[in-house]
């Protein structure tokens, strides 16, 4: 249970953040959003602010008499003014800002929205954007008022906008992504992050050997080593003798000393310390190695606050890096006719995933989910059809031809689009359910 609330409140966060960047940006250029949500609906309840003039009625000096009169105070004369002010109503325009609620997913089905409404109509009020929290807890979204290409002429609408600012309303999203995956390394480089070191140091001190990397299908996979699992520097032996590791080499070597016998390998996994009976394989294919795993010593790194988010702005741009690079292999692959060449998970996979870093700790599941950022915020800029990067290159044909695009084909495009999405994201379930039913 712990594992799927980590994984909601992960893509939860992601999603939310994305639909953030949209909602500031619009509303930043003049744009109106009708309603942003935290969650998807089904409503449970939304605020609205309210504003606009009118009447109110209240009393005005309108003259003043002042009148002295003498009297005699002890054998002493003196003057005494009365002031006498005539008030008189008068009616004034006055501001008028004011919240609602609205309880459910129709707006006016019970007695205190209708009168709010009526209110509103009668006074001709404006009612703002509706901020919404609602029943399935996965993200958020925002309604953009012309994001459908509708109410052109509207100053306040995002089809009436120029190329440039549409374009930056489509790529705040992604660059908020890229902001979350920022903060949330920097965070995790505050606590203290392992990160790989030189095994040529001697000494150092809280050092660790790692999982790195799993070969699908080797006897790590099948045993159920994870990455970022530890081995534990103790060890024992088929023969139930006493072994120390304190290197990456020592774990190679002693491996290799009993390839094809059954050994209790301890591992460390957040809190725990397990035993997984595991066979190094005799002879591995080349580059696998006995268990099918790569290994790295790693220590933890603390940095200071400020160093903190220099090193997690340096991290996140080589992350970048690293994923478009393996995309474009992807590309180049499929091209080639080669196949994808790559693991990808589907919502499945990453729940997987997500319940292996859950058991690591909180830096690791911090790490996960800037991993899954970075990688939202690429996907989402690439010219996809119904993606953000889809939609940008539709602004960009506009503006090099120096008319629209047809609504018409826009909105075909983004539907085949999707459709295909929805068909890629099925088959790369079933391919993930397939696997770990395996």
């Amino acid at each position: 249970m712990l594992a799927v609330l980590v994984f909601i409140i992960i893509l939860g966060v992601l999603i939310f953040v994305h639909e953030l960047g949209h909602f500031v940006m619009a509303r930043r250029n003049g744009i109106k959003a009708s309603e942003f949500g935290f969650g998807f609906p089904p409503r449970i309840f939304g605020v609205q602010r309210i504003t606009g003039e009118e009447n109110k009625k209240e009393m005005e000096v309108k003259s003043v008499e002042v009148k002295s009169i003498d009297i005699k105070s002890q054998g002493q004369k003196i003057r005494e003014e009365i002031i006498t002010e005539r008030l008189e109503e008068t009616q004034r325009l006055k501001p008028v800002r004011k919240w609602r609620i609205i309880w459910g997913s129709r707006d006016g089905d019970d007695e205190n929205e209708k009168k709010d409404l009526n209110e509103a109509h009668e006074k001709r009020f404006q009612g703002g954007t509706i901020y919404s929290i609602n029943w399935i807890p996965l993200g958020g979204f925002v309604k953009i008022k012309g994001e459908d290409g509708g109410n052109i002429s509207d100053e306040d609408s995002f089809a009436g906008k120029s190329a440039w600012v549409r374009t930056k309303v489509l790529a705040a999203g992604v660059m908020m992504n890229f902001v979350l995956a920022w903060v949330l390394i920097s965070i995790v480089f505050m606590l203290g992050a392992p990160q790989a070191f030189d095994p040529a140091e001697k000494n150092v001190a809280g050092a660790k050997i790692q999982i790195s990397e799993i070969v699908e299908d080797s006897p790590a996979q099948l045993a159920g080593i994870n990455i970022g699992d530890e081995i534990s520097k103790k060890q024992v032996n088929p023969a139930g003798e006493s072994v120390k590791l304190s290197s990456v080499e020592d774990v190679q070597n002693y491996i290799k000393n009993n390839a094809g016998k059954e050994l209790n390998l301890g591992i460390i996994r957040g809190d725990q310390t397990l035993a997984i009976k595991i066979t190094p394989r005799v002879n591995a294919p080349e580059g696998q190695g006995l268990l099918g795993v790569n290994l790295a010593q790693t220590k933890i790194i603390k940095y200071s606050w400020y160093k903190a988010f220099w090193e997690g702005l340096k991290s996140t741009y080589e992350i970048t890096l690293a994923i478009l690079v393996a995309l474009g292999g992807i590309i180049k692959n499929l091209f080639m006719g080669n196949g994808v060449g790559a693991d990808v998970a589907g919502p499945v996979g990453i729940a997987v995933l997500t319940k292996q870093v859950t058991g690591l700790g909180l830096v690791y599941i911090l790490q996960f989910a800037a991993l899954l950022s970075i990688n939202l915020g690429i996907i989402n800029i690439l010219p996809i059809p119904a993606l953000d990067g889809g939609r940008i290159l539709f602004v960009l044909i506009e503006k090099m031809k120096g008319s629209p695009v047809s609504q018409k084909l826009e909105q075909t495009f983004h539907s085949v689009g999707f459709l295909l999405l929805i068909l890629l994201l099925i088959l790369v379930t079933f391919k993930d359910v397939m696997k770990f039913v395996r």
